[in-house]
Parts: structure tokens; C-alpha cells; sequence
């Protein structure tokens, strides 16, 4: 999602004549785009604030230009005016709901700092419709791939969570607003799409003719209107997955055979304590019933280790969920208290060590799991979106339908140009706990 919030924000400053620099020591203006997840997210935006006030000092000393420093993003929503009281350097502090101001917002400071005075910009207003509603009106750069937000919000309420309170109740764009921007993108020449949302498959969309959309049916009218070779969503919760969307990844061909679940824990007493609304039975279910549909789906969780009262027994009931999945790929985490969230401050947390050990065996795990996963890929030919360039010219990598990550070396550089940006197949060599190296396979 921040990656989706940042590429906005530089479409609508492309509009105001701004371009992305290389380094932040040439820059007009520089935006600190903040996620409030993960642990000492706050500190860490301190520090980068420190160094980014060094650099704006020599700028303005040695070029006399006064550029702006921004903090943008969740712990912009959670922290805010307390972030310029602590750290005065900082000219605005704005919200994930309001970027769509930051023109008006850079505008208001580049006066101020021209009356000879100090910024004190804030905004933190959580209307998400106004937000849509004005990015919808602006252009979006030619790409392959891209984002496309259709809910935001989250109204779960998971003990370990700050989202509902950074980003705000749980939000679906119109149908016609969706389509505006998908269409936007697709004339674009993007192939691949990935719709987002907290609960992304929370999505009911409501249509001028007061129709209800689900994701499912959202995606297969993308794939019936539009040229994207490629649809994926994200993140999803157990809660709304539906066998209307399981069958979309059996049914619809552009609906890419990798799906991210997470189950957090795998004990269900950690998991009611987590208010996930969900139990192991009933995920474990919902993973039986996607591989019926699409027996190759590969499988992305989530996983925290190390939550209030959980035992070792319960720890090996995640391990236990973990080995019966069979995970593609994961996220894993030792729990952190978040302030303001219930978890934080109840009394049966786990020492650190504990965590720490716990973490270690299931990434150990985990690792094992994607390692096997990417060496069955050997040998097959599979096809494969080449969206960056590498180290070197003729270094390109993509994308499987899987979500690994596939290098080739290309070697001629007139090649390069025939096939970057393009869905090329590739016949894949060889394997790393990362990533595929393949070689293409020319017609």
C-alpha cells in the first residue's frame, strides 16, 4: 500500500513540475512515506529525520534553496503534531488519507518559508473518498505493472494492529471509480495489475445502479474488459474469503495462481486472543478448497511469533500449520507492542529471547519451504513479465506467475529492447532461496 501512496504522490507532484531525484541532497522536497507495522516504526523516522535535517542544512548553506522535509504515512497519523515538537526541521506532517493535498500543502510551506518563517504544516483528516476522488483526476505514468487501491481501512480490530487507527475504517471504492482507474491504467499499457487493500478481499463496492461488486466479480470483469494479462490482489483475511473468489483463481485465466492468506499463529487459542475472527480449522479449510481449484497455487502468509501468552505449545501448533501448508513464500515476525492497541498492554508477554529462538525455527522453516519451492521450478518454462533492469544493462528481471523473482542475462543489448517490459517465456536453469535464474526462450 505505501508503495501504491508513494507512486501518487510523485504523479500528482509530476503535475506541479516536480521529478524524483537519485538522492535526497538535490531535492526541493523530501517525503518520509511512513508504515506504522512494523516495531520502533517512530524511532526509526527520528533517525532518518536527523540525518535529512544534516543534509537540509547544507543545502540551504551552500546553495541558500530552503527545500521542505515531509513525513507522510501511518506513523505521520498516529504520531502527529508531536513529530514537529520533537523534531522541528520537519515542515509537514500529513496522513495517508491526505496526500492528494500535497501540492496545496508544498504551495502553503514554499510561502511561509518565503516570509521568512517556519512551516507548521498538519494534516491528518481520514476522508478516504475525497483522497480517490482527486487522484482519480489525474494522469498516470506509462508501466507494466501497478497498483490499483480498492479498499482501504480495516474494521478487524486484531489486538496486535494500529491499521484501523492510521489508516481508518474499512472503505470500498465505487465500481465506476475502480474501472475509472483501471481503464487509465490499461490505456496506459500496463499487462499486470494488483489490487490493494487492507482487507482486499473485504471489497462490496456499490455501482450507480446501486449494485453490490465483490472482488470476485471485480475481477472478472477486468479480465473480461481490459488487456491486463496479468491480475493479482492483496492482502487478503480468512474472514472474507469466499468460494465465490476461490473459484475465480480456478476459472479465470488472468487471475495469477499465488494467493497471500495470512494466519498469523496457528494455535486457535493465540488466534481468538488476536481477534482474528477466524479459526485453524476454518483457514486450513480455505487453503483445501484454493488448491481444488488451482492445484499449482502457491501459498503466502503471515506469521507473529511470540504473542501475549503464547506457550510452547502453542508455538508448535504454528510450526504444525506451517508444515501442513507448505508455504510458497512468508512474512514473519516476532511480536512488538504497538501503543494504543490492546495487545501492548497486557501482562503475559514473552520474553524476548523466547521470541527471538521461536523466530528463528520457524524462518528456518519457512526458508526451507521457499528454497523447495523454487528449485520444483527448475526445468519448466513459464512466462515471465521483464519489468527492471539489473545491475548491468543486460541483467532484466520480472516476475513469475508465482511472484518469484526471475533474472536473465540477455548478453546482447539489442535484445534488451525487443523484450524488456514485455511477458516473455523462460525456460529456468537454476534456483536460490530468493529468486530464479532463467534463460528466454525466443520464437
Amino acid at each position: 500500500m505505501n508503495v501504491y501512496d508513494t507512486e501518487r504522490m510523485v504523479d500528482v507532484m509530476a503535475h506541479e513540475g516536480y521529478s524524483v531525484t537519485d538522492t535526497p541532497d538535490d531535492a526541493d522536497l523530501v517525503v518520509l512515506n511512513t508504515c506504522h507495522i512494523r516495531e520502533k516504526a517512530a524511532e526509526k523516522v527520528y533517525s532518518d529525520i536527523g540525518r535529512l535535517r544534516v543534509q537540509k542544512e547544507k543545502r540551504a548553506k551552500k546553495d541558500g534553496k530552503q527545500s521542505i522535509l515531509a513525513v507522510g504515512g501511518c506513523v505521520a497519523q498516529a504520531e502527529g503534531a508531536e513529530i514537529q515538537k520533537r523534531a522541528p526541521v520537519v515542515d509537514m506532517v500529513f496522513g495517508p488519507q491526505t496526500y492528494h493535498r500535497l501540492p496545496e500543502m508544498t504551495k502553503e510551506a514554499d510561502a511561509i518559508k518565503q516570509a521568512g518563517e517556519r512551516p507548521r504544516i498538519l494534516d491528518t483528516d481520514l476522508s478516504v473518498s475525497e483522497k480517490f476522488e482527486s487522484l482519480s483526476k489525474k494522469g498516470v505514468s506509462n508501466k507494466k505493472t501497478a497498483f490499483l487501491t480498492v479498499q482501504e481501512g480495516c474494521d478487524k480490530f486484531c489486538t496486535y494492529c494500529v491499521v484501523p487507527y492510521t489508516r481508518g475504517g474499512e472503505f470500498s471504492r465505487a465500481f465506476e471509480d475502480v474501472m475509472q482507474d483501471a481503464m487509465k491504467l490499461n490505456d496506459a499499457g500496463v499487462l499486470e495489475v494488483t489490487l490493494l487493500g487492507q482487507n482486499v478481499n473485504a471489497y462490496h463496492g456499490m455501482s450507480k445502479a446501486g449494485e453490490e461488486w465483490s472482488l470476485a466479480r471485480m475481477i472478472r470483469h477486468l479480465a473480461d474488459t481490459t488487456d491486463f494479462e496479468r491480475i493479482r490482489y492483496t492482502t487478503s483475511h480468512p474472514q472474507d474469503m469466499t468460494d465465490e473468489l476461490i473459484a475465480v483463481h480456478g476459472e479465470i485465466e488472468q487471475c495469477m495462481p499465488y494467493l497471500h492468506l495470512p494466519v498469523q499463529a496457528g494455535s486457535d487459542k493465540i488466534v481468538k486472543a488476536m481477534n482474528r475472527h477466524h479459526t485453524i480449522a476454518s483457514y486450513m479449510k480455505i487453503i483445501e478448497d484454493v488448491r481444488k481449484a488451482r492445484p499449482d497455487i502457491a501459498l503466502s502468509g503471515d506469521f507473529i511469533v511470540g504473542f501475549p501468552g503464547e506457550t510452547d505449545a502453542d508455538f508448535q501448533e504454528t510450526m504444525k500449520v506451517v508444515r501442513d501448508v507448505n508455504y510458497a513464500q512468508a512474512y514473519s515476525f516476532m511480536y512488538s507492542e504497538r501503543p494504543g492497541t490492546p495487545a501492548a498492554d497486557w501482562e503475559d508477554q514473552v520474553e524476548e529471547h523466547v521470541k527471538a529462538e521461536r523466530l528463528a525455527e520457524l524462518q528456518d522453516e519457512l526458508n526451507k519451504q521457499q528454497r523447495a519451492f523454487n528449485d520444483a521450478s527448475v526445468g519448466k518454462t513459464m512466462p515471465v513479465l521483464l519489468e527492471r533492469i539489473g545491475k548491468e544493462a543486460t541483467h532484466l528481471v520480472g516476475r513469475s506467475p508465482y511472484m518469484q523473482a526471475v533474472y536473465v542475462d540477455v548478453k546482447d543489448v539489442n535484445v534488451v529492447d525487443r523484450v524488456f517490459g514485455q511477458m516473455v517465456d523462460m525456460k529456468i536453469e537454476s534456483a536460490g532461496p530468493r529468486s530464479l535464474k532463467g534463460e528466454l526462450v525466443l520464437k
